[in-house]
């Protein structure tokens, strides 16, 4: 028998001069325990998590005017706990920890724009637009909305209104407006900030044509700034409450931050869900919570260190983004990029990588699913050796992806794929530093999170498919969604399932060695013959097909049952043939189950997505059943849903 072995391992001296391995010797001295390994270290992080997170603060070195005597009350309750309740502390002040001349934010745009900012022109330029928004009158608990692209501007705009205590939210520029305005309209911001045009896949695009009907719809906002990303000088004159950034700040020349100090549990930001079963919920997190959130997952499960690059592919809409500017607050140096990803090539992330020493480089499972199906090979082309990390996230990271890593980027690399969400702006289970890699797994829980899998009884099961759960409070818990005064809707969410328990709404399972894999979203899991299938199962075989690029499955209730039905996109010179469609079949029966055969296989051009770039079956499955959709603006592609119902109407 074939001895199945890790992909990858640690060597003694990584392990070594890992901040995770660091962290447990210090918390080891400090509480007398045995923490000499990550399952202990996690089991103690769960059972004292109080004393965890307090212990991270230590080490991290985390400011506050003030923590408190108390680090948690009401821990029994979920939701309901309340952490560091005594606390005052602002985000920004954590964030902007060196102000010298060293690299703080690097940028590559795709059209070939390549820009610098060091820690001291990063603080002085919050410095100036802090002050100036106190001279406006924004204060904590204010909304400043965004609608701009993943440039510095952006960050400096962030800080800024953290550092006055105002609350953040932003979107991606490539939002329709009626996508801006489901989210927006709900928050009634005080400014709105925006760009004048934007670059994608080799095209200059306008923000300026629907502004001014995205204004009409936001009678809350008293000044629109437009900050100019393409043109130096765009014309604005008939836009209304509309200035350019430079009249905006003219004149100030603050050269000091005043943090605004504040509680744990200040709202810091507001996401949102993807809104494509309902309008968009507004997800508002804590400035304490996402603090402390990323720096954990920062320095313990990233390892990254003052100095350290780091990247992720990520807009402004995504939250990843709010992950990623937290790594500052590590004293690292962020690589931002805006653009598609394979423009001009699919060479120019790892060009950005070599040019720039990137040392982890973030991404989506899509991106590199997407490099595996080409025969690029950057281990072959590019130097790399800057590269220690590896993340990926956004939906499940194939097997075979995981191996298409370590044979075609780089052989030495911590792969972390990770999984959590934009409900708690952070990680249930992520990368381990000191720990083996295993093909298709996740290594395991995050430290302070009681990640288990639930059967549908509400028992905790290992080896097994179920619903994934946290059993247990922790700081990145939403504070509340914006306008649910009682918290019914916020309840609803995650509550109603498993009193007292987070499900979060994914399909998994947790191996014998603790290590996790993800089927796909639990309401998008296909129940046909009375046995739950993920999707994922589905998508990890087909698309190893060579001659498919991408497919989507969702269950049509069909004579009283469910069937499956299979949607596939090909490469441009493939047609879909009976044979193609016996190969898909056979595969399916051979590597899942006679269950996971779909009872049709179809070809679409296109296959909806959200616009963090996540399939929507949702979306797909309301259209084969005649239902609308009714938020369409949250799909970045909502034109490719008439060919699914075109299809079907063929077939029957």
């Amino acid at each position: 028998m074939k001895r199945i072995v890790p992909l990858w391992e640690p060597n003694n001296r990584r392990i070594a001069q890992s901040n995770m391995k660091q962290f447990m010797d210090t918390a080891s001295t400090k509480t007398g325990r045995d923490l000499s390994n990550y399952r202990s270290l996690h089991d103690w992080s769960i059972n004292n998590s109080a004393s965890f997170w307090r212990q991270l603060i230590e080490f991290s070195g985390l400011q506050a005017s003030s923590w408190g005597e108390r680090d948690l009350i009401d821990g029994e309750k979920m939701p309901g706990a309340q952490w560091f309740p005594d606390a005052s502390l602002n985000y920004a002040e954590n964030i902007l920890c060196k102000s010298d001349e060293s690299d703080a934010i690097l940028f590559w745009g795709e059209n070939g724009l390549r820009r610098r900012l060091s820690w001291l022109g990063l603080t002085q330029q919050v410095a100036v637009l802090s002050s100036v928004l106190r001279n406006f009158g924004i204060r904590p608990g204010d909304r400043v909305a965004a609608m701009m692209p993943n440039i510095p501007e952006t960050i400096v705009w962030f800080l800024a209104t953290a550092s006055v205590g105002a609350i953040w939210s932003s979107c991606s520029p490539d939002f329709g407006i009626d996508g801006v305005l489901d989210r927006f309209t709900q928050i009634a911001p005080r400014i709105l900030v925006a760009c004048d045009a934007y670059f994608y896949n080799g095209k200059q695009h306008d923000v300026l044509a629907k502004l001014t009907d995205i204004l009409d719809g936001l009678p809350s906002v008293d000044t629109c700034v437009l900050v100019p990303h393409v043109n130096p000088k765009p014309l604005i004159k008939r836009i209304k409450n509309t200035v350019l950034f430079e009249e905006f700040i003219s004149g100030n020349h603050e050269t000091e931050i005043f943090f605004e100090q504040l509680p744990f549990s200040h709202p810091l930001y507001i996401l949102y869900s993807s809104g494509t079963t309902g309008r968009p919920k507004c997800i508002v997190h804590s400035a304490g919570g996402a603090l402390l959130t990323h720096i954990k997952e920062h320095q313990l499960h990233c390892d990254i260190s003052p100095g350290d690059r780091v990247f992720y592919f990520t807009t402004c809409g995504w939250m990843m983004w709010n992950w990623l500017v937290s790594a500052l607050g590590s004293k690292a140096c962020l690589a931002l990029y805006d653009g598609a990803p394979f423009h001009p090539d699919h060479n120019i992330l790892f060009d950005y990588v070599d040019t720039c020493k990137i040392t982890l480089f973030g991404t989506s499972a899509k991106f590199i699913d997407s490099l595996a199906k080409t025969p690029v090979s950057p281990i072959d082309t590019h130097d790399l050796s800057s590269l220690k990390t590896i993340t990926s996230t956004g939906s499940p990271l194939s097997a075979e992806s995981f191996e298409y890593v370590y044979r075609s980027i780089k052989k030495d690399v911590h792969l972390a794929s990770i999984a959590g969400g934009t409900d708690i702006v952070g990680c249930f289970m992520t990368g381990i530093p000191t720990e083996p890699i295993w093909r298709g797994e996740i290594q395991g829980p995050a430290l302070g999170m009681a990640t288990k899998i639930f059967d549908s009884a509400g028992n905790s099961v290992v080896g097994n498919k179920g619903e994934l759960v946290c059993t247990r409070p922790f700081p990145s818990m939403p504070v509340h969604f914006w306008n649910d005064p009682d918290g019914s809707r916020y309840h609803a969410a995650y509550f109603d399932h498993f009193p007292g328990v987070w499900r979060h709404g994914d399909w998994a399972e947790v191996t014998e060695r603790g290590s996790f894999i993800i089927y796909g979203r639990s309401d998008a899991t296909l129940n046909a013959g009375g046995i739950r299938i993920g999707t994922a199962e589905i998508y990890r075989q087909v698309e190893q097909l060579a001659d498919i690029i991408e497919s989507v499955a969702i269950g049509q209730e069909w004579e009283g049952d469910i069937r499956i039905i299979l949607f596939v996109t090909l490469r441009p010179t493939v047609k879909l043939s009976q044979t193609l469609i016996e190969k898909i079949k056979a595969r399916l029966r051979q590597y899942c189950s006679p269950r996971h055969v779909p009872a049709l296989v179809l070809s679409v051009n296109d296959i909806p997505r959200t616009k963090s770039g996540k399939v929507s079956e949702l979306a797909v499955r309301d259209t084969v059943h005649g239902k609308d959709v009714e938020y369409i603006e949250a799909l970045a592609n909502p034109e490719s849903l008439m060919q699914f119902k075109n299809r079907l109407e063929l077939q029957s």
